[in-house]
């Protein structure tokens, strides 16, 4: 098969949906085209006028490649055989194939894989410098095996670096809701680029709309984000701490304060939802217009606690070095001031006509509009202030280069 043939059998596949039905695909990943492009030549020499499309000959991939080929071939079928019997199968012998295979390819690649505590944290190790190699098709065979086995640290590890998208979720998120795995699914909808609309429904729908069977699922969410809080509170008013660290903390816990207070347990998952950028505005749109009177009503409301917070705390902002400088993962992942907007305008448009008849939410309505009509006004009148700020800073900035 020519390497034109494969990209065309693998790209209808595609456009098919069989890309988990079929067999595995003959080049899983992605080659190396540095290594391949400089041996093609022109098939043999052409009189006259070049044609448009040449022939070239000397296609073949690299040793390396065909070995992590191989590798990945062997651990996909092992992988397929033992999960149709997966009592046969328990952690131990699942995480000793994964590593297995990581670990040859390590050795195929040249990669470093220093000795680590355990095999989970070798596990953890390899995957943030091989997580690339891991295909659509395979992944979604290593996501399945973690969710039958209910190996939900090392899933954990594969949804925080990446490998989880949505060729290889197989319906990860449905099955994290069946198996209430909470803080999975927001960890999932925080780290996952490529989220369809009825996937983003229905986390909307399980966050919206908990029963009294599942509210208790939410609590260890919300636990997370008060320790968040009250590390951040430590850090704050801790002694000795450097000025820029110190800053930064008095902001950090000023947010995750605003993020705790005030919220239910199945809200503050709700935050992960708003504060992705992973998630562009059709997804968005599509997800929301599908929501029913009680869900819409209940998301306008959340988002009406984070107008009245950032109305009270004008002071609140984003904080993104506080998980890097003070490891307070939490800062990013509170919905900001204008995501908060964002979400309310695609409300509006999507559910317009029917938040006009119902005067059950005239009133929500009317109060968010009086926050946000103040907050314009307000930065309205900052807006000189700015100019002469940019302006002072322009000048200094010149003289500074003219000395």
């Amino acid at each position: 098969m020519t390497l034109l043939d494969t990209i065309t059998k693998a790209t209808a596949a595609v456009e098919a949906g069989e890309f988990f039905a079929g067999e595995f695909f003959q080049y899983p990943i992605i080659l190396n085209s540095d290594e391949i492009f400089p041996n093609l030549k022109p098939d043999s020499e052409t009189n006259g006028a070049a044609p448009l499309i040449s022939r070239v000959s000397g296609w073949s991939i690299t040793e390396t490649d065909l070995s992590v080929i191989k590798s990945m071939t062997k651990f996909s079928k092992s992988l397929k055989k033992k999960l149709k019997h997966p009592r046969s199968l328990d952690r131990v012998e699942f995480l000793r194939l994964f590593n297995s295979f990581l670990r040859s390819n390590g050795a195929n690649l040249g990669v470093a894989l220093d000795p680590v505590p355990s095999d989970l944290d070798f596990t953890r190790l390899a995957i943030e410098k091989l997580g690339f190699l891991i295909c659509g098709e395979l992944a979604a065979l290593i996501l399945d095996g973690c969710v039958v086995l209910e190996f939900w640290e090392l899933l954990e590890i594969l949804i925080v670096h990446g490998v989880v998208s949505h060729l290889s979720s197989a319906n990860l998120i449905e099955k994290l809701m069946d198996k209430n795995q909470v803080g999975l699914l927001c960890l999932c909808v925080k780290n996952t680029a490529d989220l369809r609309p009825s996937e983003l429904l229905a986390v909307l729908r399980f966050f919206l709309s908990p029963s009294r069977t599942t509210y208790s699922i939410f609590s260890e969410v919300k636990k997370q984000w008060e320790r968040q809080a009250f590390l951040a509170f430590e850090k704050a008013t801790k002694k000795g701490l450097p000025k820029k660290a110190s800053a930064i903390a008095r902001k950090a816990s000023i947010l995750l304060m605003l993020a705790h207070d005030g919220f239910s347990s199945s809200e503050s998952c709700l935050h992960y939802v708003f504060s992705t950028s992973n998630v562009d505005s059709l997804i968005f749109s599509s997800a929301i217009s599908r929501l029913n009177g009680k869900e819409v009503l209940s998301l306008i409301r959340y988002l009406g606690k984070w107008l009245k917070k950032y109305e009270r705390y004008p002071e609140a902002g984003p904080c993104p070095r506080g998980k890097s400088i003070l490891g307070l993962s939490n800062c990013e992942s509170v919905p900001s001031f204008d995501s908060v907007l964002k979400a309310l305008s695609l409300i509006l448009d999507e559910h317009f006509s029917y938040l006009v008849l119902n005067s059950d939410f005239h009133g929500e309505v009317r109060d968010m509009q009086k926050i946000v009509n103040g907050l314009i006004s307000e930065a309205d009148g900052s807006s000189p202030v700015d100019e002469i700020v940019r302006l002072l800073r322009s000048n200094s900035e010149s003289r500074r280069a003219s000395h």
